[in-house]
């Protein structure tokens, strides 16, 4: 690791200032990068993270303080000066084109030519090489949107790196891999440690913070806390930085006495050998009012498409499903609303909120279309629901009406929780619900979500977190290649007891 009190810094950012309308998302922010370390830039969701990023690369410009690239001063205004000055980015959206080939998404805006044409060999083999040092080996011809977003990702990276830069930025890199793809990658890191490079590292999963990081930056409410070395900050304390008061330890355990609740007798859904060929094999749940059932398993087990079957979005080709006293199959997600169920999907940008519209009319989306168009909700109306859920959930905002596509993820999440608490609903899926959300954030949410159980919501709970599913989930079903292959109880189990489920090894 680089020693800072020998070393300069290759990048130090001093007293950044930004401002939106109505918010202050920067307060004389900063932070310092030294050549072949990675350096981890942590906080809340609304810390000013990404708009710190943003101003580092001319996406939004900062309205004062100063930049210094190996101490001299810059000014970007666009990514791609960014880019030209060795400042290369991934963001925490993957923002590539997806009917465009793998090769052609890593290598575009810099084909290989030949006699004045592009070289498809060449590009094609470079293509293969740069995903090659990420241990990725797929069809470089094949269109990007082929492949899932853990691919997609990857790709994202590759291309990154592909450039001459001497400082990566990577924003949230690792929410949709898994702990191989996770792993992967930080081999890839350490080699551009290795070659003096400078990597800035934004993510919200601790244990990947301490595993990869030489160095931690905090920011909370767009101000910088502090920088420090992880060896002297444990984890305790660094989420205290981030939320600015004390943390109970015991928050981040079951609750003692949480599940000696009786179980109920009554079902409220149940499912018998549903499944869609190519998708998920026939599998039986069951969920029941005021208890959260954990889906347990591995990227690709099948957990977002047992949620899709549920909801509606994708139609199942076996089986049925029970509720309400009624067997039926779900067409389409109206069947599922009319059943009282709703749906937080978990690609909330791109499934989820409406970001040009306001957070109102994200709120009120799903209930005005469960009351249909000749039961039109007035504005007077629409804004006094906005408004309570605002208040209940805490959702960070100057107003109802400014656009959702502003929020931080964390508040987007809420607003989306809001939509389908506006409902009425009898059962909640909530799939990677805290995805890309804080330490802070995730209690708060999971807490409100366990306030819904106490009043007799089901919630049917996904995360790839597995610590998180074991903490919330009353039982825990267990997906592996997209088959269930066990149930177990929430209160007791351990990590280790789901793996082993997973592995095959039961006993």
């Amino acid at each position: 690791m680089t020693d800072s009190t020998a070393a300069v810094p290759v990048l130090e950012l001093r007293g950044i200032d930004k401002r939106f309308p109505g918010v202050k998302a920067l307060d004389k922010a900063g932070l310092r990068l030294f050549p072949g370390e990675v350096h981890a830039l942590m906080g809340q969701n609304g810390a000013g993270k990404s708009t710190l990023i943003k101003a580092l690369t001319g996406v939004d410009p900062a309205d004062a303080g100063e930049i210094l690239l190996a101490g001299k001063p810059i000014s970007p205004t666009s990514v791609q000066q960014a880019q030209d000055l060795g400042i290369s980015t991934v963001y925490q959206e993957i923002n590539l084109c997806p009917n465009l080939s793998v090769a052609e998404n890593i290598f575009i805006g810099r084909f290989p030519l030949r006699h004045g044409m592009i070289d498809w060999k060449k590009l094609e083999r470079d293509a293969s090489e740069a995903l090659a040092a990420l241990n990725v080996d797929i069809d470089v011809r094949l269109p990007l949107a082929s492949y899932p977003v853990a691919i997609q990702q990857m790709v994202a990276i590759a291309r990154a790196l592909g450039t001459d830069a001497s400082i990566l930025v990577l924003d949230e890199p690792t929410s949709s891999l898994d702990e191989d793809e996770v792993e992967r990658l930080f081999t890839a890191l350490r080699g551009l440690k290795a070659k003096g490079i400078a990597i800035l590292f934004v993510t919200h999963f601790l244990d990947q913070t301490y595993a990869i990081s030489d160095r931690i930056t905090v920011l909370r409410n767009g101000a910088l806390v502090g920088e420090y070395l992880p060896e002297d900050l444990p984890r305790l304390a660094l989420i205290e930085k981030m939320v600015g008061r004390a943390i109970d330890e015991s928050a981040f355990a079951r609750a003692e006495g949480e599940s000696a609740l009786d179980e109920p007798t009554e079902t409220l859904l149940a499912t018998h050998a549903l499944g869609r060929h190519g998708s998920v094999q026939p599998l039986d749940l069951e969920m029941k009012p005021g208890r959260v059932l954990g889906l347990g398993g591995l990227l690709g087990s099948g957990r977002t498409e047992t949620a899709r079957l549920l909801f509606g979005i994708d139609r199942a080709d076996s089986g049925n499903i029970e509720t309400g006293g009624k067997t039926r199959q779900f067409r389409s997600p109206s069947d599922a609303i009319a059943a009282g169920i709703g749906f937080c999907p978990e690609d909330r940008k791109t499934e989820g909120i409406v970001a040009e519209l306001s957070i109102r009319e994200n709120i009120i989306l799903a209930l005005q279309a469960k009351r249909g168009i000749f039961r039109f909700l007035s504005r007077k109306k629409q804004t006094e629901i906005a408004n309570h859920f605002i208040a209940q959930l805490g959702i960070r905002t100057p107003d109802a009406e400014k656009p959702i596509g502003q929020l931080s993820g964390g508040n987007q999440q809420k607003a989306l929780l809001a939509r389908w608490l506006a409902t009425e609903p009898k059962m909640l899926i909530l799939d990677e619900p805290t995805r890309g959300i804080d330490v802070a954030a995730k209690l708060e949410i999971m807490d409100l979500v366990k306030a819904q159980c106490r009043k007799g919501l089901a919630i049917l709970f996904i995360s790839s977190e597995m610590a998180e599913v074991l903490r919330v989930s009353d039982r825990i079903a267990v997906l592996r290649d997209r088959r269930k292959v066990g149930e177990l109880k929430g209160a007791g189990t351990s990590e280790q007891d789901v793996f082993r489920m997973i592995a095959g090894a039961e006993s």
